[in-house]
Protein backbone atom coordinates (compact mmCIF):
# COMPACT_ATOMS: atom_id res chain seq x y z
CA UNK A 1 0.00 0.00 0.00
CA UNK A 2 1.34 3.41 -0.94
CA UNK A 3 2.18 5.88 1.81
CA UNK A 4 -0.69 8.20 0.86
CA UNK A 5 -3.14 5.30 1.12
CA UNK A 6 -1.74 4.26 4.54
CA UNK A 7 -2.09 7.84 5.74
CA UNK A 8 -5.63 8.19 4.42
CA UNK A 9 -6.77 4.86 5.89
CA UNK A 10 -5.13 5.67 9.23
CA UNK A 11 -6.93 9.02 9.44
CA UNK A 12 -10.23 7.28 8.67
CA UNK A 13 -9.55 4.57 11.27
CA UNK A 14 -8.72 7.22 13.87
CA UNK A 15 -11.90 9.10 12.98
CA UNK A 16 -13.97 5.97 13.70
CA UNK A 17 -12.15 5.48 17.00
CA UNK A 18 -12.73 9.15 17.86
CA UNK A 19 -16.46 8.79 17.24
CA UNK A 20 -16.75 6.51 20.29
CA UNK A 21 -13.53 7.11 22.24
CA UNK A 22 -14.45 5.00 25.29
CA UNK A 23 -15.27 1.85 23.29
CA UNK A 24 -12.89 -0.78 21.97
CA UNK A 25 -13.30 -1.23 18.22
CA UNK A 26 -12.30 -4.40 16.37
CA UNK A 27 -10.54 -4.30 13.04
CA UNK A 28 -13.50 -6.20 11.57
CA UNK A 29 -16.05 -3.63 12.74
CA UNK A 30 -13.95 -0.72 11.49
CA UNK A 31 -13.33 -2.49 8.18
CA UNK A 32 -17.07 -2.94 7.75
CA UNK A 33 -17.76 0.70 8.61
CA UNK A 34 -15.09 1.95 6.20
CA UNK A 35 -15.71 -0.71 3.54
CA UNK A 36 -12.04 -1.69 3.72
CA UNK A 37 -10.16 -4.92 4.25
CA UNK A 38 -9.81 -6.01 7.89
CA UNK A 39 -6.19 -6.91 7.11
CA UNK A 40 -5.47 -3.33 6.02
CA UNK A 41 -7.18 -1.98 9.14
CA UNK A 42 -5.02 -4.27 11.31
CA UNK A 43 -1.92 -2.97 9.52
CA UNK A 44 -3.05 0.58 10.28
CA UNK A 45 -3.61 -0.47 13.92
CA UNK A 46 0.01 -1.69 14.10
CA UNK A 47 1.41 1.60 12.81
CA UNK A 48 -0.85 3.70 15.05
CA UNK A 49 -0.09 1.56 18.11
CA UNK A 50 3.65 1.75 17.48
CA UNK A 51 3.33 5.55 17.28
CA UNK A 52 1.48 5.63 20.62
CA UNK A 53 -1.76 6.97 19.17
CA UNK A 54 -3.94 3.96 20.06
CA UNK A 55 -4.06 1.19 22.63
CA UNK A 56 -4.89 -2.37 21.69
CA UNK A 57 -6.26 -5.24 23.71
CA UNK A 58 -6.54 -8.89 22.69
CA UNK A 59 -9.35 -11.23 23.55
CA UNK A 60 -13.12 -11.39 23.28
CA UNK A 61 -13.57 -7.79 24.44
CA UNK A 62 -10.49 -6.58 22.63
CA UNK A 63 -9.87 -4.14 19.86
CA UNK A 64 -8.40 -0.67 19.75
CA UNK A 65 -9.22 2.77 21.05
CA UNK A 66 -7.54 6.16 21.12
CA UNK A 67 -4.74 6.55 23.64
CA UNK A 68 -5.08 10.33 23.73
CA UNK A 69 -7.79 12.88 22.96
CA UNK A 70 -8.51 13.59 19.27
CA UNK A 71 -7.51 17.19 20.01
CA UNK A 72 -4.01 15.97 20.89
CA UNK A 73 -3.50 13.98 17.67
CA UNK A 74 -2.18 16.12 14.84
CA UNK A 75 -2.28 15.10 11.21
CA UNK A 76 1.51 15.31 11.27
CA UNK A 77 1.55 12.67 14.01
CA UNK A 78 -0.48 10.38 11.75
CA UNK A 79 1.75 11.16 8.78
CA UNK A 80 4.88 10.39 10.81
CA UNK A 81 3.32 7.10 11.97
CA UNK A 82 2.57 5.99 8.42
CA UNK A 83 5.38 7.52 6.35
CA UNK A 84 8.14 4.94 6.65
CA UNK A 85 11.37 5.91 4.87
CA UNK A 86 10.06 9.02 3.23
CA UNK A 87 11.97 9.95 0.11
CA UNK A 88 15.22 8.34 1.16
CA UNK A 89 18.16 9.19 -1.08
CA UNK A 90 21.83 8.24 -1.08
CA UNK A 91 23.24 11.77 -1.31
CA UNK A 92 24.04 13.01 2.23
CA UNK A 93 23.44 16.68 1.44
CA UNK A 94 20.03 15.91 -0.01
CA UNK A 95 19.20 13.51 2.85
CA UNK A 96 19.76 16.28 5.39
CA UNK A 97 17.56 18.65 3.41
CA UNK A 98 14.81 16.03 3.09
CA UNK A 99 14.84 15.45 6.85
CA UNK A 100 14.33 19.19 7.35
CA UNK A 101 11.52 19.27 4.79
CA UNK A 102 9.84 16.32 6.49
CA UNK A 103 10.11 17.91 9.94
CA UNK A 104 8.66 21.15 8.58
CA UNK A 105 5.81 19.25 6.89
CA UNK A 106 4.97 17.32 10.08
CA UNK A 107 4.99 20.55 12.09
CA UNK A 108 2.68 22.26 9.59
CA UNK A 109 0.33 19.26 9.48
CA UNK A 110 0.16 19.21 13.28
CA UNK A 111 -1.58 22.58 13.14
CA UNK A 112 -4.65 20.50 12.28
CA UNK A 113 -5.97 17.93 14.74
CA UNK A 114 -7.93 14.73 14.39
CA UNK A 115 -10.77 16.49 16.23
CA UNK A 116 -10.92 19.11 13.47
CA UNK A 117 -10.95 16.41 10.80
CA UNK A 118 -13.77 14.52 12.55
CA UNK A 119 -15.77 17.74 12.85
CA UNK A 120 -15.37 18.45 9.13
CA UNK A 121 -16.27 14.86 8.23
CA UNK A 122 -19.48 15.05 10.29
CA UNK A 123 -20.37 18.36 8.65
CA UNK A 124 -19.79 16.95 5.15
CA UNK A 125 -21.58 13.64 5.83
Amino acid sequence: MAQSERFQLSVRVLAVLASEPENMHTSASIAETLKESAVMVRRAFLLLHKAGLIVQRKGPHGGAKLKVSPKQIGLGDVFAATAGDWLSVDEKAVTGLMKKVRADAVEAMNEHSLAQVVKKMKKAG
